[in-house]
Parts: C-alpha cells; sequence; structure tokens
C-alpha cells in the first residue's frame, strides 16, 4: 500500500477560501459602519411637527414677499455684492441678510448684512468662495418676508430675485 502525501489544513486552498468569505463581510461591514458614522447627519430630523410648523411659518414669509411684490436683481462682482430693488422696495431702508447655502456642502454656508446706499442699492463685500450652485435667501433683519431662489455662482449677469 501506498502511503498518500497529506498536507496539514494551513498549506490547503480551501480552508483559506471559507475563512476569507466571512473575513471580507466583517471588513466590508466595518467600512460602512464608519460612513455611517461619519458624523454628517444633518439630513435626520428629530421632530417632525415642529419641522412642519416651521415649514408653514417659511411658506407665509414668502405670500408676505408676493404681497410687498417684492423683485430684484442680485449680481455679485469680484465679491462686492449688490441687490437692486425692481419693486417693493422697503421704505425704512433698513438693513437686509443675504444667507448663501450651499445645495451639498453645509460647511460652506454664509451669510452677509446688505446695507442700502443713496440710491436705494443694497451692496456689501465678501471674501468666501461663492462659486457653485447656492440657494440665496434674502430677509429684512426682523424676518417679515424672504425671497429666496437656486443660483449658480458666478454669473454673467445680475440675477433677477422673485418670490
Amino acid at each position: 500500500m501506498e502511503t498518500q502525501d497529506i498536507k496539514p489544513w494551513y498549506k490547503q486552498f480551501y480552508p483559506w477560501f471559507l475563512i476569507c468569505i466571512p473575513l471580507s463581510s466583517f471588513i466590508v461591514g466595518g467600512i460602512v459602519i464608519s460612513y455611517a458614522t461619519d458624523g454628517s447627519d444633518s439630513l435626520v430630523i428629530d421632530d417632525y411637527y415642529k419641522e412642519g410648523k416651521t415649514i408653514n411659518s417659511r411658506l407665509d414669509k414668502i405670500q408676505a414677499a408676493k404681497e410687498l411684490e417684492i423683485k430684484t436683481l442680485f449680481n455679485i462682482d469680484d465679491g462686492i455684492i449688490s441687490v437692486e430693488f425692481i419693486s417693493g422696495l422697503p421704505s425704512t431702508l433698513e438693513a437686509l441678510k443675504l444667507d448663501f447655502f450651499h445645495v451639498t456642502q453645509e460647511e460652506k454656508d454664509f451669510h452677509v448684512l446688505l446695507s442700502a446706499d443713496a440710491n436705494g442699492i443694497y451692496r456689501a463685500s465678501t471674501d468666501a468662495d461663492y462659486q457653485g450652485k447656492w440657494r440665496v435667501r434674502l430677509t429684512p433683519l426682523d424676518e417679515a418676508w424672504k425671497v429666496q431662489q437656486n443660483v449658480n455662482l458666478p454669473a454673467r449677469s445680475p440675477i433677477k430675485l422673485e418670490p
């Protein structure tokens, strides 16, 4: 009788193949868990009722801007922001707040305070990187009305903002 040369288990292919299948699933699971817990949970809303009431109040502010017939021309040129009212110019020429919300990167969001000059054109300057797609929101300081719109910056001509 011949004796077969039997290799120990750790020198054979199939035990390692069978070990790699569950091991690879643990590695992939760990990667998925690390992506899920990286701290960017800003899309999750805890209190849906409160959020719904907030959305309704935002819609009221847009409606107020429609009733005041607010229409503006918005422009950024070399970091100088200007907003010129076509209609609905506030009588007091109080300062306005212009918020920039980046559509994908929350850390790029910024806002500026605009003040009116003698001609009623609101101006401010910024050092922020404003290139890309933004949601722009224009409100007075008391937030009685709101005008917002998605814009791509820089733009070649002034952008019309209306509710």
